[in-house]
Parts: C-alpha cells; sequence; structure tokens
C-alpha cells in the first residue's frame, strides 16, 4: 500500500460494471441499461458474528486480551460471558492499541470499525470495554475518548456504563448532554490554571449540539489528542449529521494552533499521501467506531466518514435494495432470537380498545407502546388513563429530560404497567424487562420497526411485538418489511365479542378525552 494516495487508502472502493446490452423499449428504441453500483468489499465481505445471544456465548477465560482489573468488574456486574458481538469486538479493538495508542497492529494506522447487531446484543460494552482498557496506563488527563450519541437518555445509558467499568481508576467520564448549564459542563471538562488550561475528562459522553457548543465556547476544550471517535445509533448520526458536528469534530482535531514545526514529534495533521516522508513523523491516529443495529450500507452516506480502510462486523447476511434509498442500499436486518412478532388488523377506532385487550388480556407488567406522533401518544394516554384499570405513563418531548428519567424508572420498577411514547425511546434505550412491544402506528420505515421492536427480547430474554394495521395499510407494510428481510408476521385476530365488555367504558372515556383536550387547549390559549 506503500505510494498510494490517502483518499484511495480512507475511502471505501466501490466496484461498478456497465452492461452494454441493449434493451428495447416499447416504442421499439433502444436504451443502454444503467450503470449498477456494488458494495464496496468490506461491506459485500463483513465478518460474521452469531447473533444468538443464549447458544454463541463466550465465557470471559476465553478472550485473555481483557485486563484482569476489567474482567473482575465484569464478574461483579453477573458478567460470565460475552456475547457473540463482544467475544468479536473487543480483542479486534484491543488488538489494534496492543503496540499503544501511536501506531496500529504492524506500526500501521489502525482500521476503522462498523458493527451491525441487533438491539440488545450488547454493543455498548463492546467498545466500553477495549476503550477504557486502552486508555488504563496515560500519564496526562486529556479527550482521548468521544462517544456521540442522538439522545440525552442514550448518552446517560453510555455515561452510566463508562462509570461503572473506570470506577477505582485515574480515568474521568464527563457527560455533555445540555441538561446541565453550560457553565456547569465546562467545570467537568477543562480548569484553569496558571499555565493555562487543563483537561478533566479522558472520555467524553455527548449529544452533537452539546458537543458543538463546547467546541465553539469552551476555552481549552481540546480534541487534539482524540484517540477514539465512537458514533453509536450511527445511522441515525450520519443522516442527521446535526450542525455538521462530524465536520467540526475532524477540524478541532486536526486543528493548527500556529505554523508547525514539520520536525516535531506527534505532530498532528490531516490525513495525507501517504509517503516516506510523510510515514517519518509519527501522528497519533483517529479510529472511528460505528455502531447501530440497521447500519446504513450505502457508499455515499458512509463516504462523509471517511473511513479507512473499514472492517464490518454483522450478525446477518445483507439483501440488495434500491442504491440510495433511505434505507441505505438494503439490508436484511436481524432481530434477537426469542422475538416473536405479529400484526393486528383492525379498524381505526378499534385501535384503543386493541391495546387495552392485549395489555389487560396478558396481565403483563410492562408494555410499551409506540405511535407516529406526540399529539397521538398524549391522546392515548389520556384515553387509557380515564379507561381506568391499567396504570399509564406518556414518554414523550411534552416531558423534560429530568421527568423522562424519572417515567423510565418508575416503568422499569413496575410501577407503571403501559408505557405510551414516540420514536424517543426506540433508539437504543435499554429498558428492562420489556415483554411486549405494541405498535399503535405503523412505522414507516423498516429500520424503524427494527429499533422498536427492538426493546423486548433482549440479551436473551423472549419478547412480543403486535402491529396494529389498517385494512389499507397491510399489504403495502408487509411487503415492506418482507423486503427488508423482517421475519414474516403472523396474523393476530381479535375477535370482536372480546372487545364488546370494554365498549361503555371505552365511550365514558371518549367522552373525559375530548373534555381533558378542551380545558388544555383553554390553557394555552390563556
Amino acid at each position: 500500500m506503500r505510494g498510494r494516495p490517502a483518499a484511495l487508502l480512507q475511502q471505501p472502493r466501490v466496484r461498478r460494471r456497465l452492461s452494454l446490452s441493449l434493451k428495447p423499449r416499447p416504442e421499439g428504441r433502444l436504451r443502454l441499461a444503467e450503470v449498477q453500483p456494488f458494495l464496496p468489499t468490506w461491506l459485500a465481505e463483513p465478518s460474521q458474528v452469531g447473533k444468538n445471544v443464549s447458544e454463541h456465548l463466550v465465557p470471559i477465560e476465553d478472550v485473555p486480551e481483557v485486563h484482569p482489573d476489567l474482567q473482575k468488574k465484569l464478574r461483579a456486574q453477573g458478567i460470565s460471558s460475552y456475547f457473540p458481538v463482544q467475544a468479536a469486538v473487543i480483542p479486534t479493538l484491543l488488538e489494534s492499541t496492543a503496540g499503544g495508542l501511536l501506531v496500529g497492529r504492524g506500526g500501521f494506522q489502525p482500521r476503522d470499525l462498523c458493527v451491525s447487531a441487533p438491539t440488545g446484543s450488547g454493543k455498548t460494552l463492546a467498545f466500553v470495554i477495549p476503550v477504557v482498557q486502552a486508555l488504563l496506563h496515560r500519564v496526562v488527563c486529556q479527550v482521548r475518548a468521544l462517544v456521540v450519541l442522538p439522545t440525552k437518555e442514550l448518552a446517560q445509558q453510555v455515561s452510566r456504563v463508562f462509570n461503572i467499568y473506570t470506577d477505582a481508576t485515574p480515568l474521568r467520564v464527563a457527560l455533555v448532554t445540555g441538561q446541565k448549564p453550560l457553565v456547569r459542563e465546562q467545570e467537568s471538562l477543562v480548569q484553569r490554571t496558571a499555565e493555562g488550561f487543563r483537561s478533566l475528562a479522558d472520555i467524553v459522553v455527548a449529544t452533537p449540539g452539546r458537543l458543538v457548543d463546547h467546541i465553539d465556547q469552551t476555552p481549552g476544550f481540546s480534541l487534539q489528542q482524540l484517540r477514539f471517535l465512537v458514533v453509536d445509533e450511527a445511522d441515525r448520526m450520519v443522516d442527521s449529521q446535526h450542525q455538521a458536528w462530524l465536520a467540526r469534530v475532524t477540524a478541532a482535531v486536526f486543528r493548527r494552533e500556529g505554523p508547525s514545526d514539520p520536525w516535531a514529534l506527534f505532530q498532528r495533521v490531516p490525513p495525507k499521501a501517504v509517503t516516506a516522508a510523510s510515514t517519518w513523523v509519527p501522528q497519533l491516529p483517529l479510529q472511528k467506531l460505528l455502531f447501530s443495529a440497521t447500519l446504513t450500507q450505502n457508499p455515499e452516506k458512509l463516504q462523509q466518514l471517511a473511513l479507512h480502510q473499514p472492517q464490518l462486523f454483522s450478525t446477518g447476511l445483507e439483501c440488495r435494495g434500491p442504491a440510495g434509498s433511505d434505507e441505505g442500499t438494503g439490508g436484511k436486518y436481524t432481530f434477537p432470537e426469542g422475538l416473536e412478532h405479529h400484526y393486528v388488523p383492525c379498524r381505526l377506532r378499534a385501535k384503543p380498545l386493541a391495546v387495552l385487550h392485549l395489555v389487560r388480556a396478558r396481565g403483563l407488567s410492562r408494555v410499551l407502546c409506540f405511535t407516529n406522533s406526540r399529539e397521538h401518544s398524549h391522546r392515548l394516554f389520556l384515553l387509557v388513563q380515564a379507561f381506568g384499570g391499567v396504570s399509564v405513563a406518556e414518554f414523550s418531548s411534552r416531558h423534560g429530560p429530568g421527568q423522562r428519567k424519572k417515567i423510565l424508572k418508575q416503568f422499569e420498577q413496575g410501577k407503571v404497567q403501559l408505557l405510551v411514547s414516540t420514536d424517543a425511546t426506540a433508539r437504543g434505550i435499554d429498558v428492562q424487562g420489556v415483554e411486549l412491544v405494541i405498535n399503535y402506528d405503523a412505522p414507516q420505515y423498516a429500520r424503524t420497526y427494527v429499533h422498536r421492536v427492538g426493546r423486548t427480547a433482549r440479551a436473551g430474554r423472549a419478547g412480543q411485538a403486535f402491529t396494529l394495521l389498517l385494512r389499507v395499510q397491510e399489504k403495502r407494510f408487509l411487503r415492506m418489511l418482507a423486503e427488508a428481510g423482517v421475519p414474516t408476521l403472523g396474523r393476530h385476530e381479535i375477535p370482536g365479542e372480546l372487545l364488546e365488555p370494554l365498549g361503555p367504558s371505552y365511550e365514558a372515556a371518549l367522552a373525559q378525552l375530548e373534555k381533558a383536550v378542551r380545558e388544555e387547549r383553554k390553557q394555552k390559549e390563556a
């Protein structure tokens, strides 16, 4: 690879072929077939990982690369075996840091990693363990690991995991999501000294908007020593690119404060052509780690990340779809082994009754119900509350972060039986003990379905998912899931005679709902 331009080393190679066969049109004219894109080799030929977290467990002792202190902490958390994704990714990441933070295997820049695995398969621990181990022997505190997530709740969750495994070590974790005033967060990141500024964080867990705020407004906050950039829920992060956060991070990593000395050790400059001169000066690499249950396979989207010699770990075979579509190039999503999929055909007016029946008939203590909008969540919450007999709560942007955290805790403790939510909780939140997921509104995209139903059957447990479908939705929705490789949904009929006893209470609840909505409207107008 010596002498090749850096662009060729970093960008995935897309293979293309041109079919020269002429295809007749109905009117008799001929047209040339379009150029058909093919996936880069690293996407087309991923490293396959077992997805059955019950049968493919790997004992901790079988991954000796993990530091004994971290193994001890794992056992203290009740973990005696790694899930398949963890067993595959952790040794690979540790190997890339075996020679220290400066160089990868053989003295070359380490490869970037992409991990596509079902929800609940242990992806968080797959990057927490190797990152913590790689930084254990650092001498000076600097921001060397940055984890970027799309929501505050996700960031809190990942921060808690890091804190568990950095406890009793010199490493410090900072959480920056905007839940605290900017000044308070700045105090956890940097400290002003007589010589200038001192970093107080080795690992920063952040949401993109707040991260950009600190890059712009926090004196002394530096990413020039950043070694790991972890992008969790990578497909959503690539799609949104809120405040162009990735470009801002890259600029901060390779920022030059003044004229650089070409012979200075450990200077950090943007990647360029690999030559004898460029390899003479050691440079701290920036290794990118992407994790998602629905990682896009669209090369154009992934190219935004400027991945270096990427390696993909995947739990399922991929299927092809339209290039450049919102679903990437398509993908056969993988699901937890213990998950059962169903759909319920029903009329619009009967949807709330179907939810009540599914919750009450099964006597479940933790049911998560998804809607497509905040308004739908609120109305369904008010209706179930007015109906009575089911402890219900609402989880949406109507509540502040502190209140949402309290609601999730009550749900996990079984104090809330039915949690009605927008897609705010569908992304990576590990809500413990969810027994049933109900899609009150059918999701518009297959990957949204994947994230929603992935809230149950986590970590080898069993779970069920029901999607309520109107007659006009059935054909399109089932075809969409079939094309995405989702297992066939079983049809679940709810006989009318089972819903009839709920009728009188339902009508009374509807009247109470309309009254509550009118009162809320008056309060807003006042």
